[in-house]
């Protein structure tokens, strides 16, 4: 891969090469398109009980309101990832990030579930475009390792800087406005972004990316869709023969994908990477991370807005010193890799994200905002650290040249750990509440029914028959959601000191290694 303007580094991009003045303007603008896929993220979880009682989604359809970006984002990586290599990193950037814009808007106005799923559709294709481009323009543009984890560090901090300014400007938004407007404070950035970066940011491309292989771009969507409708749809109602059906075929399809990466002399994903074990670890560890943290974004919103009954703006405020600490993090650990091993950081920031998931397992149905912040605060401060030491391990152990396939393959891992953070997650918490919300003497089944798709859907209905038979609804649906937190805690708790565990055995300089030994 080689660099087209700037010419801070060495030719052959060695570390030794510092990055300028240039470079380090040029990662603030890098930050604004991560800032829009955290926002957008973000202040969806706070918007769900205001299109919920507009739209009156199914449960299934609010799923897929909440996942169907992440699952067209991980799908479609791989795909934008080559194609960047072959038309050039800042020009897909460019590309996605005008998508993303007009996405933005069919979504603010979607009149109903299917045209605003339709919507959040085509922001995951757009962000599929943006998310390649930025970690792998990255790479090249810092080739000194201390000047690159700290270049990791800030751009890290936007998706931070997004869970803290997306929940205040979105919960001011929902008090004034309607919930799409949630969707149009991405307009501002997406037309900074439009203007800044032709000017600051470096065009890269690869001179001789050999052919565009069709097929893999094929095998890798059709791969990765189907095992993630499998495993949505056994979450959400058991095994059956059609998602079964559906997670093999899509396995199949992943081996037949990787087995013609191997033959290919120009691979769309190299899948020999997985070979150095440093990079599988903070791939695979990423992945849990996000897979944890994102059913906890979707839950967390609900809980303090409809079973504690906060304002959304209010709600914001309270998530907020964990979102600046998560901010905090990724500088923290950036200045302490220069003392203390990234295995003992890696390993201390999961136990302490085990432990804030441990706090949520005793959420109480009512009274529970001092519980929330505190577990929010650790889960968030764990968080930011935790990805910028993944990213970092993960970068240093390729080469420049092979930044471009590190990248796809790293922001593919947590795309897909999004989607299955939710789908999975997500699913197994409406099971929860689904179980757990008995039928309430006073509300016909009908009712009933309507109030098991979703919490929103409960509130509404306790509004609807009103007097006592309302209020029991009331608690008891809060009391079933809580309880589905619960579950979904307990389970995050114990994936992240799996994933604690794994990286202080496998990552420790003492056992033998083919890559280059890391801070």
């Amino acid at each position: 891969m080689t660099r087209e303007t700037n010419g801070s580094a060495t030719p052959d991009g060695g570390d030794h090469a510092r990055a300028g003045a240039r470079e380090w303007v040029g990662l603030v603008v890098l930050m604004l398109p991560v800032l829009l896929i955290s926002v957008d993220a973000t202040v969806l979880g706070f918007a769900v009980p205001y299109l919920s009682e507009e739209l009156r989604p199914s449960g299934p359809q609010l799923l897929w309101i909440v996942d169907i970006y992440s699952f067209l984002l991980a799908g479609l990586l791989v795909t934008m990832g080559t194609l960047g290599d072959r038309i050039g990193r800042r020009r897909l950037l460019l590309m996605g990030t005008a998508g993303f814009g007009l996405a933005s808007l069919l979504a603010a106005y979607a009149p109903d579930a299917a045209t605003l799923i339709g919507g959040r559709a085509l922001l995951g294709v757009a962000g599929a475009t943006l998310m390649p481009s930025t970690l792998s323009l990255l790479r090249n543009m810092f080739h000194n390792e201390r000047q690159r984890l700290f270049a990791i560090a800030v751009w890290g901090s936007a998706f931070s800087a997004g869970t803290a300014l997306g929940p205040v400007i979105g919960g001011w938004l929902l008090e004034h406005f309607w919930w799409g407007s949630v969707f149009l404070i991405n307009l501002p950035v997406v037309v900074v972004t439009l203007v800044a970066a032709p000017l600051l940011v470096p065009e890269y491309r690869d001179p001789a990316p050999g052919p565009f292989d069709i097929p893999s771009v094929l095998l890798s969507m059709l791969a990765i869709l189907p095992v993630v409708y499998g495993i949505k749809t056994v979450a959400k109602r058991g095994l059956g023969v059609v998602p079964v059906a559906a997670i093999v075929v899509g396995l199949v399809l992943g081996y037949f994908f990787v087995r013609r990466q191997r033959k290919l002399e120009h691979p769309v994903i190299d899948v020999s990477l997985f070979r150095i074990r440093r990079f599988t670890v903070a791939i695979g560890t990423g992945l849990m991370v996000v897979f944890a943290i994102t059913a906890a974004l979707f839950l967390i919103p609900q809980y303090l807005q409809l079973v504690e009954g906060l304002s959304p703006l209010r709600a914001g405020l309270l998530l907020l010193p964990g979102a600046i600490l998560s901010i905090a993090a990724g500088f923290v650990v950036a200045a302490a890799a220069r003392h203390v091993g990234t295995p003992v950081l890696l390993s201390l920031g999961l136990t302490l994200s085990a432990l804030g998931y441990v706090v949520l397992v005793w959420l109480p149905p009512a009274g529970g905002l001092v519980v929330a912040a505190v577990s929010f605060v650790l889960i968030s401060f764990a968080e930011g650290s935790v990805m910028t030491l993944t990213n970092n391990t993960m970068l240093s152990t390729v080469p420049p040249e092979r930044a471009g396939a590190a990248s796809a393959i790293s922001e593919t891992a947590i795309e897909l750990g999004a989607a299955l953070g939710v789908a999975v997650l997500g699913s197994l918490a409406t099971a929860v509440y689904q179980t757990e919300l008995p039928v309430v003497p006073g509300v016909d089944e009908g009712r009933m029914e309507a109030a098991r798709e979703t919490l929103g859907g409960a509130l509404t209905t306790a509004r609807e028959v009103g007097g006592a038979a309302g209020e029991a609804l009331t608690a008891t649906a809060r009391a079933a959601f809580t309880d589905s937190i619960n579950v979904t805690s307990a389970i995050g708790a114990a994936l992240m000191l799996y994933a604690a565990v794994q990286a202080w055995v496998l990552l420790r300089p003492s056992r033998p290694d083919t890559t280059r030994a890391q801070r």
